[in-house]
């Protein structure tokens, strides 16, 4: 493992995120991971995040440990493992300057990160400037470009709209009908049908508003029960290819493809 002048912190413990923290780990850099305290990760069994919740998390080989402060991190770190903090101003910046950053929030807009928060800097998707917020800027929009590092521009502006598969776009994504509290007897990798029920909202007044299945499939992701939810907040996830469940619980090719972007542009900058 590099020594602590080569620590890589990420911001964000999401999905994507998580592709990435996992291709560095797996590279040898040491990473500290910061987040939100109630962070919202749909697909929650490949999500780092959920650390947070409940103290450790694991996805495929690398297990994940929430800490309080540096010198526990640094103790995970020693251990082969992934420390993650509640740190979503980055207060931790003023204890050490980190040899790289990488915002992996996906918030479609920047969330505080500048360029001289560390030697290196990179950010995912769009909502930053490539050579002005940044070092470098990733590429997450599906397609030709997917992973493709950014010098000087932008990445695609959000669509709004899901990947389409099999036809398949924004039916994909469930989407809370009002504010409330979720609660769901269902779990990810569920089978479930078109129009049946997959969670009931209770509202502030005490009165509960069901959701339903946009489409048949495999429920592949579903935000955490008794999750404080508002209007329109993306709370699920279903894919059409009921083939798919192994791949609840495994990286995606897209997580992936962004991580090998990240990798690239962090070695290609400390060339």
């Amino acid at each position: 493992m590099k020594g602590k002048d080569k620590l890589i912190i990420v911001r964000g413990g999401g999905d994507i995120a998580t592709g990435t923290i996992y291709k560095l780990w797996r590279s040898g850099y040491p990473v500290l991971v910061l987040e939100i305290s109630n962070p919202s990760a749909i697909r929650r069994n490949i999500a780092l995040s959920e650390a947070i919740y409940d103290g450790e998390s694991r996805v495929e080989d690398l297990t994940c440990k929430k800490v309080e402060h540096l010198e526990e991190a640094w103790e995970v770190i020693r251990h082969g493992e992934v420390p993650m903090m509640v740190d979503s101003e980055c207060r931790i910046l003023e204890e050490i300057r980190p040899f790289a950053l990488v915002d992996a929030i996906l918030a479609k807009k920047n969330m505080g990160t500048k360029k001289d928060m560390a030697d290196i800097t990179i950010a995912l998707g769009p909502g930053f400037t490539a050579g002005v917020d940044v070092d470098l800027v990733v590429e997450t929009m599906r397609g030709h470009k997917l992973g493709r590092v950014i010098e000087r521009g932008e990445a695609i502006a959000n669509t709004g709209i899901p990947g389409i598969i099999e036809g398949y776009g924004k039916e994909r994504v469930v989407h809370a009908p009002t504010s409330g509290v979720l609660h769901s007897d269902h779990r990810i990798g569920d089978i479930v049908t078109k129009g049946e029920e997959l969670a009931v909202i209770t509202q502030e007044d005490g009165s509960r508003v069901s959701v339903s299945a946009t489409l048949s499939g495999l429920l592949r992701g579903l935000i955490r029960n008794h999750f404080p939810v508002t209007q329109g907040f993306k709370i699920a996830d279903i894919d059409p290819r009921e083939s798919e469940y192994e791949n609840c619980f495994t990286i995606s090719d897209k997580a992936r493809c962004i991580a090998g972007g990240v990798l690239e542009g962090i070695l290609y900058l400390d060339r």
